[in-house]
């Protein structure tokens, strides 16, 4: 039963960190939307494994917040706002494809290495799973750096809060009002995120953020 417990949890965390990389490949916006939305998915998945392999109930209300606003209501509204502003669907990288991924996998390697011989004295499975949470985390990094829409520096920044929920679930948990107040939070920095995308749809007519550097450039 206890090689059961780390193999699921293995699988499902080493799902997020292929799910990033997805993410970076993807060069069209409604795809990039999906991929967030199926790795929002496979956490749910992982923070109930977890919730039943440490018997912490709490866990469960974490893995339902996440499924409710990070799989289902963030990208559907993401989805509305991308076709809302008719922003271009594709995603304008600064670097190629290849180039980022090879990036991608010398992070993945770095977090393994360096996590494994922080956490040498901890349990195999919280060793994994921070490991694999890193790893999410410098990925979606990569990919606010390497992207030039504002919508997908959004997914970025959703996908590290991912990574940061997996390193906590891994880590024994966390207490229940602290997950609250971070759904809570995601939320409204989300709304806030809608808002600022609107105002700047209005006032530069494009999302672009590259063509909001040379606009300021302009203004100099």
């Amino acid at each position: 039963m206890g090689s059961l417990v780390f193999d699921v949890a293995h699988l499902l965390a080493g799902g997020l960190v292929l799910l990033s990389f997805t993410m970076l490949y993807q060069d069209r916006l409604y795809a990039l939307l999906h991929v967030f939305a199926l790795q929002a998915l496979v956490l749910a998945l992982s923070v109930s494994w977890q919730a039943y392999a440490q018997g912490a109930p709490h866990l469960y209300v974490t893995a339902i917040i996440t499924l409710v606003f990070k799989a289902i209501i963030i990208p559907v509204a993401l989805h509305r706002i991308v076709t809302r502003l008719g922003i271009h669907r594709e995603v304008e990288t600064a670097l190629s494809v290849g180039t980022t991924m090879l990036a991608g996998i010398g992070l993945v390697a770095l977090s393994m290495v360096v996590m494994l011989r922080v956490t040498a004295t901890a349990d195999a499975l919280a060793r994994e799973d921070l490991a694999f949470a890193l790893s999410v985390v410098l990925l979606s990094l990569l990919m606010m750096v390497t992207r030039r829409n504002a919508v997908s520096q959004v997914v970025g920044f959703m996908s590290l809060e991912n990574g940061l929920i997996l390193a906590a679930t891994g880590a024994k948990g966390m207490p229940l009002v602290v997950e609250i107040s971070v759904a809570f939070s995601v939320l409204v920095a989300f709304i806030v995120i809608g808002i600022f995308l609107f105002r700047i749809r209005e006032r530069f007519d494009t999302v672009d953020s590259e063509a909001l550097d040379r606009f300021r450039e302009d203004q100099r």
